[in-house]
């Protein structure tokens, strides 16, 4: 906010585009936020459902611009060794409360005992206190392991060569891991909360409330036993691609830059 005043300042007759993310407008927009909406000539959101954020008199600033992947080159040294016999889920979350990043290593304590479920979970400690736990976790839970942060390549390694991606944010602005899973073919199972639902819509099978241990090691225990659910998830993110090509990107930032012209 403040650069975005200082510049408004200087450059009066320049043109200001405000990309919306997460915690920009979730749980709700904060006093700096509505104000730089107002000094805003644009305002860009990453899904359809962050309009709903935005007050309405600044709607017919607001354009959607999902963030596009480019899909991933199947690496050839498998760095991300996975056990061919586990049921492999990827976590790719920064540790932070706002990404309830202990939810996956919680839900597969719930597991049944027959379960091959694995949870590999990457992403830098930003809470304090955060990576203590993470070793400790890792330790004491045979199911569950802390990878740390990752750079995006290895990243993008794990999502694509696991079972499925899962996230399980109680707020999100739109998750890139999401559209990364998509574009690699990897299914995702996701917390109902807009921020995702307005990428994979209302209707996508792979959803649980927020929070909900027992309901995400219900719908883990249902994807990893049902070869039938699992095509469905799959079915349903191939059926997204398409949101996430570069192409369609570059069009709605070309749309968006010529309004403004």
């Amino acid at each position: 906010h403040p650069e975005i005043e200082a510049f408004s300042r200087s450059n009066p007759r320049s043109k200001i585009v405000v990309i919306l993310t997460g915690t920009d407008i979730y749980p709700a927009a904060s006093e700096l936020s509505l104000h730089s909406m107002q000094m805003a000539d644009r305002l860009v959101v990453l899904q359809g459902k962050a309009i709903d954020r935005v007050p309405v008199e600044f709607h017919d600033k607001v354009q959607v611009i999902v963030q596009a992947v480019i899909p991933s080159r199947k690496s050839v040294t498998d760095k991300m060794k996975m056990n061919p016999e586990a049921f492999n889920v990827a976590v790719v979350a920064n540790l932070r409360g706002v990404k309830d990043p202990f939810l996956a290593a919680t839900a597969a304590r719930l597991m049944p005992g027959e379960s091959r479920l694995y949870v590999r979970h990457a992403g830098f400690p930003l809470d304090c206190g955060s990576d203590e736990h993470a070793r400790k976790e890792t330790a004491g839970n045979s199911r569950y392991e802390w990878l740390g942060g990752l750079n995006p390549a290895d990243s993008r390694e794990l999502i694509s060569r696991s079972d499925v991606l899962l996230v399980t944010s109680k707020n999100e602005g739109a998750g890139r891991v999401i559209g990364e899973a998509i574009t690699d073919d990897t299914p995702v199972i996701a917390t109902r909360v807009e921020g995702i639902t307005g990428l994979v819509g209302d209707d996508y099978a792979g959803l649980f409330p927020a929070g909900d241990a027992m309901a995400l090691a219900a719908l883990l225990t249902r994807v990893e036993n049902n070869n039938g659910f699992l095509d469905e998830l799959s079915q349903g993110c191939r059926r997204l691609a398409p949101v996430f090509v570069p192409a369609v990107e570059v069009q709605s930032w070309k749309k968006l830059i010529a309004g403004l012209a």
